[in-house]
């Protein structure tokens, strides 16, 4: 693993435990945006693993659709986890009146966990990595 993977997927791990603090806390705008943050690193994490790096939270969701979900190199449900998690994350950033229910963050802190996990494995294992 480079090592700018590691420090991102380090990164993702901090992103998760902030995600389930706020959470606890009631916080759930803020603890979708560390969930979504999470995804965006290990996203970021795997490109980088492949050379490849982007400015825009765009270029990072297309480039790992690209790479990773339609060439089924992962799972493509990453992917949708991935770009769901954003849409939260933007919802719970601008809209004013706090709005993803509690149910809903715990599933996307679950996902973050199963991508991290899935990341960490394939970097492991894959020989193209």
């Amino acid at each position: 693993m480079n090592l700018e993977a590691g420090k991102l997927l380090d990164k993702a791990e901090h992103a998760i435990r902030a995600a389930t603090l706020l959470l606890d806390a009631g916080e759930t705008d803020f603890a979708a945006g560390r969930a979504y943050y999470a995804m965006f690193y290990i996203a970021e994490a795997l490109l980088s693993e492949q050379g490849l790096s982007f400015s825009k939270h765009t270029g990072v969701h297309g480039a790992f659709g690209e790479h990773f979900a339609k060439t089924s190199r992962l799972d493509p449900k990453f992917h949708r986890w991935l770009l769901d998690a954003f849409d939260y994350r933007i919802t719970g950033d601008y809209d004013t009146a706090p709005s993803t229910p509690p149910e809903v963050v715990k599933t996307l802190v679950a996902q973050a966990r199963e991508f991290l996990d899935e990341a960490r494995r394939f970097i492991a294992t894959d020989p193209t990595v």
